[in-house]
């Protein structure tokens, strides 16, 4: 619920919450203000300290053919580009990857540029790969697997680390990486305005049936093993997450989404036109 106290369970920062009271300032009416602004505020201030981590929500399996069975290396990673003070972490790197799922497209729409059969992309502090193979469940024809091969000479920080792709993606190692559940709490209403009822019933009716959604099986990397309940982390490319306070226990990591890394209410306003 959108309480102190349940703000505070989310991840929401002293600091956010007094930046956005400085903005929206005090009047002697009542008004209503958009939830966005107090979304800004927490995305400004987390981005400034939260530590940067990889994370599949919903994992793939990505197998590197031409990388040697049984071996590992360690790549560096930025911990907080916005902060160098923070320094870096090592990041384990495999044969056996996870990608996100919204990563790949077998039959790519127009505009994708991310993972299909044929197509190159960047791992993220790691290597361009190409993917070569897709393996698909018989009964269910649902994609289980892809195989890819690496250009071992496209090492972030090499000489060609430079050379160019459309896309970078994030991974983790499927050896290495800690599973955890995933809270994505989203918006309560559907609406900017819960009372809203232009198109009927009572405010009841802008309820979000879908603002909250639970994922058992992400993978995170190995470095939040260690995570300690309340600590905030940006979750690269998804948005800033919070390891829960009550819920979370050593080997049963919960972390509950703060805010995604951009304004959803587009999208949802979109969506909802659809659905009406």
């Amino acid at each position: 619920m959108p309480t102190l106290a349940g703000y505070r369970r989310r991840g929401y920062t002293p600091e956010a919450i007094r930046a956005f009271c400085d903005r929206i300032g005090v009047a002697k009416r009542n008004s209503t203000v958009d939830i966005a602004m107090l979304e800004h505020s927490l995305r400004e201030d987390l981005n400034k300290r939260a530590p940067r981590v990889m994370a599949v929500l919903r994992p793939l399996k990505l197998v590197i053919d031409n990388y040697p069975e049984g071996e590992m290396e360690e790549l560096e990673a930025v911990n907080n580009p916005e902060d160098p003070s923070m320094g870096t972490r090592k990041l384990p790197f495999a044969r056996v990857l996870y990608i996100e799922q919204d990563d790949f497209r077998e039959v790519p729409p127009k505009g994708f540029f991310r993972l299909s059969p044929g197509r190159e992309v960047r791992l993220r502090y790691a290597y361009i790969i190409k993917c070569t193979d897709v393996v698909k469940d018989p009964h269910t024809s649902a994609i289980t697997e892809l195989h890819c091969t690496l250009d071992s000479e496209t090492r972030s920080g090499s000489f060609q680390s430079n050379r160019k792709v459309k896309a970078t993606i994030h991974w983790v190692s499927a050896a290495h990486a800690v599973q955890a559940e995933v809270r994505l709490y989203g918006h309560l209403f559907t609406k900017e305005d819960p009372e809203d009822v232009s198109e009927g019933g009572d405010w009841l009716t802008n309820v979000n049936p879908k603002s909250l959604e639970v994922l058992k099986s992400c993978r995170v990397e190995p470095i939040l093993h260690n995570a300690k309940p309340g600590e905030r982390y940006q979750f690269e490319r998804l948005g800033y997450f919070c390891l829960d306070v009550e819920d979370s226990q050593p080997g049963a990591l919960v972390f509950n989404r703060s805010a995604t890394l951009r304004d959803t209410w587009v999208k949802l306003t979109k969506s909802n036109t659809k659905t009406h």
